[in-house]
């Protein structure tokens, strides 16, 4: 799937790197737990998460994730978009709740990888 399938069926709106959304993403996790994201989870290309703060933008680096997708109506500050225009991550927002987007995005072939062992 690509990112801008992903944009579509989120009815998400892009906030920084429009440029990348065509780049091919093939999984995909949903947490506001940034700790959680940093033990559990291994090769995503997508967060999902409800949680604004410059943290998650951070851990996205560090876990080399290409895009962002804030749910529940989330505006992330200007801080944490110029963070993001800084490292190519694609930040989007959506309307979804975290469990809707994750759904969706399942039922629709993204998948997520087991967790790390």
């Amino acid at each position: 799937m690509k990112i801008s399938e992903m944009q579509k069926l989120l009815e998400a709106r892009v906030l920084c790197c429009e440029e990348n959304i065509n780049h091919e993403i093939h999984s995909a996790c949903g947490c506001d737990l940034m700790s959680d994201v940093l033990a559990f989870v291994k090769d995503q290309a997508v967060l999902l998460t409800g949680l604004v703060n410059p943290q998650v933008i951070r851990t996205a680096e560090m876990m080399d994730m290409i895009c962002i997708v804030f749910v529940r109506s989330k505006i992330p500050t200007q801080e944490m978009i110029d963070l993001a225009r800084d490292s190519g991550i694609v930040l989007m927002v959506s309307d979804k709740r975290l469990y809707e987007a994750c759904g969706l995005l399942y039922t629709n072939g993204l998948v997520g990888n087991k967790v790390k062992e």
